[in-house]
């Protein structure tokens, strides 16, 4: 054994240090996508009528900062809306009127909910509901409906050889 480790240290130390990548790595990404929650976050639900692109450890923000992230996801069984559980950082003090929509980082980005805050004083409590909603917009959808009604409000140029025009004195 103490020869072959002699002979493929370098080796050895490779494989070392890929595993200790691997953990660091793995690490890394169970905190970025939640797996190290804030134990004392305020636990909100926004009911959403479209929850496309959004998951659990999605990003909460207020103006663009980082406040929370979506907990939990499930269907309403009476109001058939996206139920959204946001575990909002206590610090934060959102309002309790405020509203939240689905919104895009851009064409290729991912999506995150916006919350925007209202004017009320009292903050978000534990289990309040956010019901000023807006959900999430369907990119692919509006793109279909650009490409397929692109001549819409103009003139159409195939019924203009169909009209014959009238003599004078004919109605």
């Amino acid at each position: 054994m103490r020869s072959v480790l002699k002979e493929h240290g370098a080796e050895s130390l490779i494989g070392l240090l890929v595993v200790l990548v691997a953990i660091w790595f793995g690490y890394y990404a169970w905190e970025r996508t939640g797996g190290g929650r804030v134990a004392n976050a305020l636990q909100v639900t926004a009911m959403f009528p479209n929850a496309n692109g959004v998951s659990v450890g999605t990003d909460v923000r207020v103006a663009g900062l980082k406040i929370g992230q979506v907990a939990a996801l499930k269907l309403d069984p009476q109001s058939y809306q996206a139920n959204v559980v946001l575990a909002i950082d206590p610090t934060a003090k959102v309002p309790s009127d405020s509203s939240a929509a689905i919104t895009s980082e851009g064409i290729l980005g991912g999506n995150y909910i916006s919350l925007i805050p209202g004017g009320e004083a009292t903050p978000l409590k534990n289990g309040d509901t956010i019901v000023d909603t807006q959900g999430a917009v369907d990119l692919m959808g509006m793109v279909g409906q650009f490409i397929n009604h692109s001549g819409g409000a103009g003139a159409k140029p195939a019924d203009a050889g169909n009209q014959v025009a009238a003599a004078p004195g004919q109605p």
